[in-house]
């Protein structure tokens, strides 16, 4: 009984999570609004066609399930400055799209091909969270973890839609769609609204554009590397002149103090790209550019601990920090005490 109405009442709460995203307005969020509208329209259609079984709601179901992974990728892709989102990502919904249309004259496989389309998509944002030299570049430095977090908790739930679609052929291949309203039950009232929560959890972490007159469009010409040169690894002297540039625009500029710094900010303002600055980063570290700053920001922090006053939540402000959170986490990471430990230990002696 309550399998019936459950997509209408997760359908509600997605659409009032979209109307606050639309009413917020805020510049790195309209993907996300256009995710959450089409999950929630796809789960009404879901609940209409089950309560209602009109031949419409069947046709349209698998055209709005197969935009999901690909809109999902958009959302994701927008934070990667390289992944361009290409024309091929059309193809799959239009397939699914003729498919439909064609039933009356030829029954396609359907339920096969959206779970082949759920795990492309799912293997690929898994595979993407975890390149070291691919960090997402739109995304704040502060953020890099948690944005990879839930890139990573997207590709799972997209495996696991996968997974669904697959139980649903496999009911209605054995059992005559006997389990359907369950398994649709769990596929639209728990993992379409956590795909939702990590597409936000990107779309948050991301910093809004700058719009930077001076010079803007040679920055761009130095930093971005033709498509079509061949990827070569950097010799020990590049990588050593590129840790020093980097080490000169955080000790001397002190720009990790920038709340907002992503790692396409700092590639333009060291005029490198972005990927050889991860990957010299990378090497000499031993730990990624988020991290590296971060502990600018901390070593900020562990000064302004012991020689003011100032609360720990003005602190963190003033070291680059937007969250108190992520202040937390890698001050722990880094001392392995609390802030307010530190200060109490240190004070002391």
């Amino acid at each position: 009984m309550i399998a019936i109405p459950l997509p209408f009442v997760v359908a509600l709460l997605l659409a009032i999570l979209a109307g606050v995203l639309f009413f917020r307005r805020e510049e790195t969020t309209p993907s996300a609004f256009v995710f959450i509208a089409l999950c929630a329209l796809t789960t009404t259609v879901v609940g209409l066609r089950w309560s209602f079984d009109y031949s419409l709601f069947r046709l349209i179901q698998p055209i709005l399930a197969s935009c999901i992974p690909v809109t999902a990728w958009y959302c994701f892709s927008s934070a990667h400055k390289r992944h361009k989102f290409k024309v091929w990502h059309f193809l799959p919904p239009i397939f699914v799209t003729l498919a439909s249309f064609s039933y009356p004259f030829w029954r396609p496989p359907l339920d096969p091909m959206l779970t082949l389309l759920y795990m492309g998509y799912g293997i690929a944002l898994i595979r993407a969270s975890f390149k070291t030299s691919n960090l997402p570049e739109q995304v704040r430095l502060s953020d890099i973890d948690n944005a990879l977090k839930a890139e990573r908790i997207a590709g799972a739930i997209l495996l696991m839609s996968a997974m669904i679609d697959g139980a649903l052929a496999v009911d209605f291949s054995f059992f005559a769609g006997e389990h359907a309203l369950i398994i649709l039950a769990i596929g639209h009232a728990i993992l379409l609204p956590m795909l939702s929560v990590a597409v936000i959890m990107m779309s948050l972490s991301m910093a809004p554009n700058i719009h930077d007159s001076t010079s803007k469009d040679k920055q761009t010409a130095l930093i971005e590397e033709p498509k079509d040169k061949p990827q070569h690894p950097l010799t020990d002297d590049e990588v050593k002149d590129i840790v020093h540039k980097i080490d000169v625009l955080l000790s001397t500029k002190e720009v990790f103090l920038d709340p907002d710094l992503t790692l396409d900010r700092l590639a333009r303002k060291a005029c490198i790209p972005a990927r050889q600055i991860s990957a010299a980063i990378n090497q000499v570290y031993g730990r990624n550019i988020s991290q590296v700053v971060n502990e600018y920001r901390i070593e900020r922090a562990k000064t302004l601990l012991l020689t003011t006053d100032k609360a720990i939540t003005q602190i963190y402000l003033d070291s680059g920090f937007q969250t108190k959170s992520n202040f937390h986490r890698e001050f722990s990471r880094v001392t392995q005490q609390t802030p307010s430990a530190f200060r109490r230990a240190n004070m002391k002696s």
